[in-house]
């Protein structure tokens, strides 16, 4: 965002943090793009769906590598909670005082690495569908839908997560994920 962007958006440029890289952005975007084509077309389009999955796979190990070698907020070891210190925060949270934090929560860390590894999951098992040891197998199809399912609703929550956080710290994260940066405090 550059100064005259940050004027017209009401942002003083000097009380902002970028937080999300563009390689972050484009990740989260296209995932959600590859999910919602693959969830869409899972009964009319096979190529279609089967190369959403795909892409959606492959958006995750980039996603995996960049947490290793990306930006400060990018980076696995910035966001990914000890159990001790989700506990803490949990606790905190049901008290109404969870401190803030410019980059993922502990309780959004843990949800992006479950969304993540269900997606890993899906996409795994629909392409162990194209086999020869599972092609026809009701159990891996299942096993594939149910999967989706669990996701979806861990999807919902996210969302709702996203909006209450919003609302909670009076800062608007669906903006943040698009344009990288988020009030610092």
């Amino acid at each position: 965002m550059t100064e005259l962007q940050a004027s017209v958006a009401g942002v003083d440029s000097a009380a902002r943090v970028r937080v999300w890289d563009r390689f972050v952005r484009v990740f989260h975007w296209g995932l959600v793009a590859a999910f919602a084509t693959a969830w869409a077309s899972s009964d009319d389009a096979e190529a279609l769906h089967q190369w959403a999955g795909y892409s959606a796979a492959a958006l995750i190990v980039a996603r995996i590598v960049w947490g290793f070698i990306g930006s400060h907020y990018a980076r696995f070891a910035q966001w990914v909670p000890t159990p001790r210190t989700l506990r803490a925060y949990l606790q905190a949270m049901l008290r109404g005082r969870e401190p803030y934090h410019p980059g993922h929560n502990p309780a959004a860390a843990v949800m992006i690495l479950f969304l993540m590894t269900m997606v890993l999951a899906i996409a795994t098992s629909g392409w162990l569908m194209t086999t020869d040891a599972f092609w026809g197998s009701e159990l891996m199809e299942e096993f594939h839908e149910g999967c989706v399912n669990v996701t979806l609703g861990a999807v919902a929550l996210h969302i709702a997560a996203a909006v209450y956080e919003s609302l909670r710290h009076r800062e608007n994260l669906i903006r943040a994920m698009f344009t990288g940066y988020k009030r610092s405090r």
